[in-house]
């Protein structure tokens, strides 16, 4: 049975809100799942993702395919690092706890780099006093 990881679209229309799930291949976008790994919310800046990061390595490491949005997904999570470094633990370059040290290094590099960006974004967003927007006109008569 292939089995894919993919999107689950939720949400009202143009408000779309999905659930990354594992599925059969052959059964349709929104239909029935084997197991719901996380969350994603497109709407958000940067787009919030909530995801199960052991269940999602469990699946890829059965042979479980990812769609190219996922695939995205999780290699911003870093699932995709953890399975790439946990392969090189399997062949013998280096052992469990280099891992484990490599991949806590990463996942703290990303979170500053991630929170960056969400402060980039509220400071951006927020209103700047006197300087912005169209000069005011006096009224006539006055």
């Amino acid at each position: 049975m292939p089995v894919k990881i993919r999107l689950q679209r939720h949400g009202s229309k143009k408000r779309p809100f999905y659930f990354i799930v594992v599925a059969d291949a052959r059964s349709p976008r929104d239909g029935k799942f084997i197991q719901k790994l996380g969350t994603y919310n497109p709407l958000t800046v940067p787009a919030s993702i909530q995801l199960d990061r052991q269940k999602a390595l469990d699946w890829l490491h059965k042979g479980a395919q990812p769609t190219d949005t996922v695939r995205r997904i999780l290699s911003y999570k870093g699932v995709l690092y953890l399975k790439h470094l946990l392969r090189g633990v399997k062949l013998g370059l280096f052992d469990e706890a280099t891992a484990m040290e490599k991949f806590q290094k990463w996942h703290a590099e990303h979170e500053v780099q991630v929170k960056k960006r969400q402060e980039t974004e509220a400071r951006d967003r927020r209103p700047r006093r006197g300087a912005g927007g169209p000069p005011v006109r006096p009224r006539r008569g006055e």
